[in-house]
């Protein structure tokens, strides 16, 4: 009997017919048991007489299959495995862990620490490569990315690879799939999953020159189907389902059937949200998952994702709070300071933020579309943010009003370790108001020079503390 670690990925592999219309003709399914729990998963055509079934078992034990097909040699096939503990250090797909957090489908946390690397996955073996390498040094560990091209400033390049054939006349046949399109897809997926890093896949976009925004609606929904039943065994897949759904033609009846579908089919049941220019989605709706946020303006303040976690009770990610750059778009011309402090405000509010940059380049190789290298001075500030966090507040940190004096934010670990934020003001004493009956050690965190420096004694109650005179300083109380 065939073994698998816990969170792989198990794979049949069926031989079938090769003419006519396999991607629209062939209905194939499995139902994938263990003990009286059954759980359902749709096949695909993967081309040459191809046909697969991929499963991501996520509980130890005997697991057993059959399938089901409207063609003969593909029914009633049967079989079995054994699912063994997990690789050490897999923790499975990352799930909503107390409403407005993450954790992994074991129980480990997960502190999100995004980036966004829109088209990395178009530009060819060897930039993509480098992507890979930059990220497996960096601190993020989850990547924005697109399945389909894009077209848009300082990324017109034509990539190696479309999701469609093309028929004689050259246009897309949009009832065959390119399977070779999928397959480097599957790779870049899997690569990134590696290390650890969560791939974002973004499903729809509004940037585009070869007719991928403005398929049909019979279209999109066989793509999505392809594409769950392709994917939706990857531990690391979250589904986006577009960046600025908003600038898209596509009616708000086609995004919620698109959302209710994907939730349908995808065994795993990965996270689901939608990315917005200036109107937001209705992330109330239970087919979200969580709040995926674009600042609606440059404006430094991310005050709205107190509001939107009240809003909406789920996690809530500023997964685009503008680039540090020097392009001349405002959206793109932040300072790697700023950059920092975003995910500083962001955390203190409850919420989570995401990273990009947007150097000039003499070949137009932008982190925030093509990957490459990174040249920015925010990673390994947030290498250090990251850190920090995950020792003291892994599972994420809830807002706790009335800590801190001068009314700034703060937010805690329940009572166990309590930050707070300034960013651009530079207070030289600060006055804080403990819960009763708990005492803390106190430290200040310079989250620009990434140091630590511990102030002597012990606090409770109500005091004040002095401060040095300078912006980025956080101060954290730890519970002693």
């Amino acid at each position: 009997m065939n073994t698998i670690p816990c969170y792989e990925i198990f794979e049949i592999s069926l031989t079938g017919p090769m003419g006519g219309s396999p991607f629209t003709d062939v209905q194939l399914s499995a139902q994938f048991r263990l003990g009286s729990r059954e759980v359902p998963c749709a096949g695909f055509y993967d081309g040459g007489g191809v046909y697969r079934l991929r499963f991501m078992p996520d509980r130890p034990g005997e697991w057993s299959y059959q399938t089901r097909s409207n063609l003969p040699s593909l029914e009633g096939q049967t079989g079995a495995f054994q699912c063994t503990a997990p690789r050490e250090g897999v923790h499975g797909p990352v799930r909503v862990s107390g409403r407005t957090h993450f954790a992994y489908d074991d129980g480990a946390p997960y502190f999100q620490v995004g980036t966004t690397c829109y088209a990395w996955n178009h530009q060819g073996e060897d930039l993509e490569t480098q992507t890979l390498a930059t990220l497996s040094t960096g601190p993020f560990n989850k990547l924005r990315m697109c399945v389909f091209p894009k077209h848009y400033t300082y990324n017109q390049n034509e990539p190696e690879l479309h999701a469609f054939e093309r028929g004689p006349d050259g246009a897309f046949d949009f009832t065959r799939f390119n399977p070779a399109f999928f397959q480097h897809l599957e790779g870049c997926i899997a690569r990134l999953g590696e290390l650890g890093i969560e791939a974002d896949l973004i499903l729809f976009h509004p940037y585009d020159r070869w007719g991928y925004a403005a398929m049909p609606l019979e279209v999109d929904e066989r793509y999505l189907r392809y594409l769950v039943a392709r994917l939706a065994a990857y531990r690391n897949v979250w589904w986006s389902f577009a960046n600025e759904w908003d600038l898209m033609t596509k009616s708000m009846d086609a995004w919620d059937r698109y959302f209710k579908l994907v939730q349908q089919l995808d065994p795993v049941q990965h996270l689901r949200s939608v990315h917005n220019c200036r109107a937001l989605y209705d992330h109330g709706k239970p087919w979200v998952t969580h709040v995926s946020y674009q600042t609606i303006s440059v404006s430094p303040d991310l005050s709205p994702v107190g509001a939107l976690l009240r809003q909406y009770g789920k996690p809530v990610v500023v997964d685009e709070a503008c680039y540090e750059g020097n392009i001349p778009q405002r959206w793109g011309d932040i300072t790697p300071q700023e950059m920092v402090r975003r995910f500083w405000e962001a955390t203190v509010l409850g919420g989570y933020c995401g990273h990009g940059e947007t150097y000039l380049h003499p070949e137009d190789i932008l982190w925030w579309s093509k990957g490459g290298q990174l040249h920015g001075q925010s990673p390994a500030r947030l290498a250090f943010y990251r850190q920090l966090m995950e020792t003291h507040a892994p599972g994420g940190l809830d807002p706790l009003a009335g800590v801190w004096g001068g009314n700034f934010p703060g937010a805690a670990r329940g009572h166990d370790y309590i930050l707070g934020y300034f960013g651009l003001h530079q207070p030289g004493r600060m006055s804080y108001h403990f819960p009763e009956g708990q005492s803390y050690r106190l430290e200040v965190v310079d989250t620009w020079e990434m140091t630590v420096t511990p102030l002597p004694g012990e606090f409770s109650g109500s005091g004040e503390v002095n401060l040095p005179t300078r912006p980025y300083l956080a101060l954290q109380a730890i519970k002693i």
